[in-house]
Order: structure tokens, then sequence, then C-alpha cells
């Protein structure tokens, strides 16, 4: 594994951006950070884990909703600096209740909605609070 790490170019802060895509549909699910430990484990297991910067520890995907992510393939972009998890999401891959995290667009200059939730928050987390992430 010390060939893959050498391969990747993590941030300053010893991460790098992960992109999760359908691998069936093609369809982009989510954007999230990994760092070493957060790979290896993703590797080993087939489930996806992330790093949460804003809890400062591994994120397992779906730990808390159960929206779980199965790791298909893992590819590492032309300069290292980005990583491609192509997944089997299970459930829907955004907190907000929405199977993509980008479920805005920018039509004719104006900021529209494009993808309405599929279950709400309460219904994830079993709360009527809203989470930032999972």
């Amino acid at each position: 594994m010390s060939d893959l790490f050498d391969s990747l170019e993590f941030n300053d802060d010893g991460l790098i951006p992960a992109i999760a895509q359908a691998y069936d549909s093609g369809e982009v699910l989510m954007m999230a950070w990994m760092n070493r430990e957060s790979i290896a484990e993703t590797l080993k297991t087939g489930q996806v884990c992330y790093y949460s910067r804003s809890r400062g520890k591994l994120w397992r995907k779906g730990e808390s909703s159960g929206q779980t992510q199965k790791l298909v393939e893992l590819r590492i972009d032309c300069d290292g600096d980005t990583l491609l998890l192509q997944v089997e999401q299970t459930g829907v891959a955004c907190h907000t209740g929405r199977r993509s995290c980008f479920f805005r667009a920018v039509r004719d200059g104006v900021l529209t909605q494009i993808m309405a939730p599929s279950v709400s928050s309460g219904e994830l987390y079993g709360t009527s609070t809203k989470h930032s992430a999972e």
C-alpha cells in the first residue's frame, strides 16, 4: 500500500478530496475528504470511510443514517491529488435527504434547486433537527 500512498498528494492537513460516484449510473453523489487511515480502512473493509474535518475523526459513511457506500473501485486522477470512489450507494448520499449533494445548479444565471429530498433529515437521523453532515 506504500506505492499507493507514495502516488498521492495530500494537502498540508494530510487530506485528499474524494468524489463519490455511483458506479452504475455515473452520477456524482458527493465530495468528502480522506486521509491515509480512512483510505486504508476503505480498501480493507470495502465500506467507504472518510475523514470528518468538523469532528476531527474518521467518518464511516452511513454510521448514523444507514445510508452506506460500498466501494466498487478507487481511482486516482492524473496529478494524484483527487480520488474518485465508484460506489454502490444504499439510500441517499446527502445529509439533506437527496440522492446527491449536487442538487443545485446555476441555470440562466439563477441558482436553482434541481432535486428534491427523497427523505427528511428526521427520517435519516431519527430527529427533527438539521444535521450539517453525517
